[in-house]
């Protein structure tokens, strides 16, 4: 008997996907990680994976190129039924993006793309941001209440990115409709296929349209980018804009979600980012940042893996075409790499967590998704100084899904703007 097999039998497994999960999954992760920390589990979609939960394994996991991320390394069937990867990506021709590929194509589109998505461009777009936060506060600050995922969360990095895309102002609705389509239509997959198609259509059209005007946009950038005399096709631009859109958007919803509800769960903490905000201390914004993705992260589990050969993963032979999903989520309160990792410590100074992945694959966005959560939070603690949740947390309802972990709705009060005393 092995030593997961051994330790398996010594408690009852938890069950996964089930009623209950969503709102706390930690539980049935700790004991993953004690009793079964690598696992073969079939996933409510009928495919059965590999769930890696112990930090050390998700660190080699991450970047193992025997793992591969092309879905044409498992059945064929699976993937045209969007039973794994993205939901109408092969209809819709948008494959070809950084989540899909491996090496050499993967290092070609990232060379290619990271002459466009840079990080000055990334970081001048930081003052726009605050402006959209701040306009957003506006329709709600003097109301004494709000849903900070329907009112904030989630039109902030939306027409963030619509506006680095170089969406015009007037089109930037729909992108609103499409991605609301693809939240509240988690678990059903031909809703988000077809919110996945008319953008695919939209940014096909759109691409077009720029070649002749090019501007100062990240589609702009994305055509004109060339490295040794390569270029983009049309199909790689389009997919790459969907995919910086389809990935960043639901990301920064969630860090922004959970980690407002972490906060307010933590009156002390909220207290101690509150006085930080106050004061001008933006190294506790950056740190409080890094650790809300770790404590209670956006992406609960990586994106799909599949084994290229044999390998041993935690002690269990995985054969080739397997897929393997790396628990972020577990791996980020592993106590044999976090101290105390079940309490939310916004000074935490080692804080080495997964959020963003690892490796080739580490998200191209989180630069961005950064801006977005410090500015996000700094607005909220500067515009609502007394906010707090307005339902059980309990009551709270999670989206379905298997890779995004977020919340449908945050309600939150406190008093209008106008009416509460100067804090001077």
């Amino acid at each position: 008997m092995t030593e997961n097999a051994a330790n398996a039998a010594a408690a009852p497994a938890p069950a996964l996907f089930g009623d209950g999960f969503a709102a706390d999954p930690y539980p049935a992760y700790a004991w993953l990680r004690e009793h079964a920390p690598v696992r073969r589990e079939v996933l409510p979609s009928g495919v059965a994976a590999w769930l890696v939960t112990r930090y050390a394994d998700a660190r080699r996991a991450l970047a193992d190129p025997r793992l591969s991320k092309d879905p044409g390394r498992h059945r064929a069937a699976d993937h045209a039924s969007g039973r794994v990867g993205i939901p109408g990506e092969r209809g819709a021709r948008v494959m070809t993006h950084l989540l899909n590929i491996d090496p050499p194509d993967h290092t070609r589109l990232r060379r290619l793309v990271s002459t466009a998505f840079t990080p000055r461009r990334v970081a001048a777009f930081e003052p726009r941001v605050r402006a959209l936060a701040d306009r957003l506060a506006d329709g709600f600050a003097g109301r004494g209440s709000a849903d900070l995922i329907d009112e904030f969360a989630f039109p902030l990095p939306i027409y963030a990115i619509c506006d680095m895309l170089g969406v015009p102002p007037e089109d930037q609705d729909d992108f609103r409709d499409w991605a609301g389509m693809m939240l509240h239509t988690a678990g059903k997959r031909g809703g988000v296929g077809r919110a996945v198609r008319r953008m695919r259509g939209y940014l096909g059209e759109l691409i077009h349209r720029k070649r002749g005007a090019l501007g100062d946009d990240l589609i702009s950038g994305l055509i004109r980018a060339s490295d040794h005399g390569e270029q983009l096709t049309e199909e790689e631009a389009a997919a790459m804009a969907f995919i910086l859109l389809f990935a960043g958007f639901e990301t920064t919803v969630n860090l922004i979600g959970n980690g407002m509800l972490a906060l307010l769960r933590d009156p002390a903490q909220l207290v101690r980012l509150r006085r930080a905000s106050d004061e001008g201390d933006g190294s506790l914004l950056d740190a409080a940042v890094e650790e809300l993705l770790r404590y209670d992260g956006p992406v609960e589990l990586a994106t799909w893996r599949f084994a290229t050969e044999p390998l041993t993963l935690g002690g269990q032979r995985v054969a080739p075409g397997d897929p393997v999903l790396v628990v972020l989520a577990a791996a980020n309160r592993d106590p044999a790499r976090f101290a105390d990792p079940d309490a939310l410590d916004l000074g935490r100074g080692d804080n080495p967590h997964l959020g963003f992945g690892h490796g080739i694959h580490y998200c191209l966005g989180a630069p961005l998704a950064r801006i977005e959560g410090r500015t996000a939070l700094e607005t909220l603690l500067r515009r609502l100084p007394d906010v707090r949740l307005a339902a059980d947390p309990g009551a709270l309802r999670w989206r379905g899904g298997l890779i995004m972990r977020g919340l449908r709705s945050l309600p939150v009060e406190f008093t209008p703007e106008g009416d509460a005393p100067s804090r001077v």
